[in-house]
Order: structure tokens, then sequence, then C-alpha cells
């Protein structure tokens, strides 16, 4: 009984982050300076998305923990990765807060998330960390997983009997990331990936975590948009990823979001619009779909392209990536580094 009222309350609160769903989309390139732009603009269906500025975004704090205190990140990959797109992941996670990569940067990106505060007026940290990893190559949980077996998958390695993954329930995020061969209860028809807190009862502890799923096999047109679309628009040619790997590139993005949420929203009780926490809409959905100047409605943004033509929007310690922007509640707008007037 107890495990069927948690699956219940689960399925009904989870907080999931979407993907644009194109329908049309056109695409235009200029240059300025020293940059090429793509100015892209896809028709989305409907989602959590609202455009540009807007006072009727009622975005309000809820009394709830922010992570205010340094952030580590505890990488769980479940399934088989190569070597590569782990670098890449990493790499990402570890540029979060690196001053040293040029405008417009990832760190840039994570000050606007930084801008959010709890009830004392401590910031969200600006320090985020890769923490220890663990490695699920055997699929312990099966190929077909659920919310709640994703907590069965972090309490088994919280509770490992060698080199446990650590209990921090105050400044830790927990990223269960599953390989392209894996499928989550309603992913692609809902959900690219969601985050949320352990219950006490399955993994001992309440911790905020997140999955996010490579959907290079199952997806990708919804998942890894915009480096690959899908078969229903036809003529319609993705761009170049900057990574080489289009599975990845589009887990980047939803990675940010989850990441944004959870540091500024970890309980489902802090930062949100609407009524109340079970179907709450965070300060990356808000923003869902928007990349660049000029997204908003059916409008990605401006992006940049790079010498070899892949599409980005940031630059991390040694990569670029394309990651949407969020919610800036200071002026009441999204934001990004990569925004032509800053």
């Amino acid at each position: 009984m107890l495990h069927h009222i948690l699956s219940f309350l689960l399925l009904s609160t989870t907080v999931q982050g979407w993907r644009p769903w194109p329908t049309t989309t056109t695409t235009t390139t200029f240059t300025t300076t020293s940059l090429t732009h793509n100015f892209t603009s896809t028709t989305l269906n409907s989602s959590k998305k609202f455009e540009g500025s807007s006072n009727l975004v009622h975005l309000k704090y809820h009394m709830g923990p922010v992570l205010t205190t340094n952030i580590a990140i505890y990488l769980i990959w479940y399934g088989k990765w190569y070597p590569t797109q782990k670098r890449i992941i990493r790499e990402f996670i570890s540029s979060i807060s690196a001053d040293t990569a040029p405008h417009p940067s990832l760190s840039g990106w994570w000050k606007t998330v930084q801008l959010y505060t709890d009830q004392t007026g401590s910031n969200i940290s600006r320090t985020v960390t890769l923490g220890s990893e663990k490695s699920d190559r055997f699929y312990s949980h099966g190929k077909t997983l659920t919310r709640l077996s994703i907590q069965s998958v972090i309490k088994s390695f919280v509770t490992a009997k060698t080199k446990p993954l650590p209990i921090n329930p105050k400044s830790g995020i927990y990223l269960v990331l599953t390989a392209p061969d894996v499928y989550m209860d309603t992913f692609c028809s809902d959900i690219c990936g969601f985050h949320y807190f352990t219950f006490p009862s399955i993994v001992g502890y309440t911790l905020p975590y997140a999955w996010v799923g490579n959907s290079e096999k199952l997806c990708p047109g919804v998942c890894a948009y915009p480096f690959a679309v899908p078969d229903y628009i036809p003529g319609l040619k993705p761009v170049k990823g900057p990574n080489n790997d289009i599975g990845v590139e589009g887990m980047i993005s939803v990675i940010a979001h989850e990441i944004a949420e959870l540091a500024t929203n970890p309980l489902v009780n802090a930062w949100y619009a609407g009524p109340d926490p079970i179907a709450p809409v965070e300060i990356a959905d808000l923003c869902e779909g928007i990349y660049g100047t000029g997204g908003g409605g059916s409008y990605t943004g401006q992006m940049m392209e790079d010498q070899d033509g892949a599409t980005y929007n940031v630059n991390g310690i040694r990569r670029r990536y394309l990651v949407q922007w969020v919610w800036n509640h200071v002026v009441n707008y999204c934001t990004g580094p990569n925004a032509l007037d800053q």
C-alpha cells in the first residue's frame, strides 16, 4: 500500500522539464562584428513557456530552502557510456563556476540563477563542483525505469558498501543519467528530464535529485532538438552540435534546466509560479525553448556559430554548449549571457 501511495504522489507532483516541440521552422543567418548568428523561428505546441518580458508571470518565493552553500553534483551513470560522452558532461558541470571561460560563458548563465535568495537573503551559491561518481554498467534496475525506481537507483549508491556517494541533503544534487537504450516512463512523450527529492521511506534521506535521459535512439528530434529534428517536419535541417554527439548535446540543455531549478526549488517549496507545488512553473520552465535574443513565442532566439558551423550560445572551459535561458526575477524576463544587448 505504501508503495502505491508513494507512486501516486510522485507521479502527480514530480517537477518535469520539457523540450520544444517544433512544428514549423525557418532560419535566417546574419553576421555582426566577428560572430555569425542563426535566428531560428520555431513554432511550438502548448508548453509552460512565456514570451519574453511579462507582467503576467508571478514568480514567488514560498519560504522553502534553496542551495546557498557550495553545490556538489554527484553523477550516476546508468547503463553503458563512452568515455568521450562522460568527458563532455563532466566538463560542462565543471564549467558552471569557471570564470576563466570566454564571454558569453556558462558561468555568466549561472549568474542569473545566483540572483535568487532564501528567506535570510542568502544567494544561490556561485560555486558548483563535480562530486563523486558511480557507474551502473549492468542496468541493476533494468532498462525500463520509473520515477520510484530512480530513487532506488540512488539508494543503491548512497548505501553502497564500497565508496558510497556522500549524503549531502543541503547542498548536494544527485544526477542520474541514463544511456540511450534505457527507457523512462513517459520519456519522449512528455519528458526529457525531471527533478524532485527522494523519500526517506525509500532512500533513507531527503535528497534533491534529477534524472535526464540520452534520447539518441528513442527520440532525438524531441529531446535533442535542434541538433536533431522530428520526422514529421520534412525539409527541416538540424543544426550542427559543438561536441559531435547528438544525444549528449541534447542532454546538456536539459541538465542545465534541471540544475537551475534544483538550486532554486530543491524541495518544491521555494521559487515557482502557479497556485501550488503540484504543477509548479519554475525558472527554467518560464524560458523553455529560448536560447538567445528574440526568443519567445515561436522563436528560439539568436544563437552563434563557430568556424566549423556548430551552433552554440555559451562557452565552457574547453568546450561550447547550447543551453536555454532562465527567468531573471529582478528584471522579469528571460536572460542569458549571449544576449545582444549585453
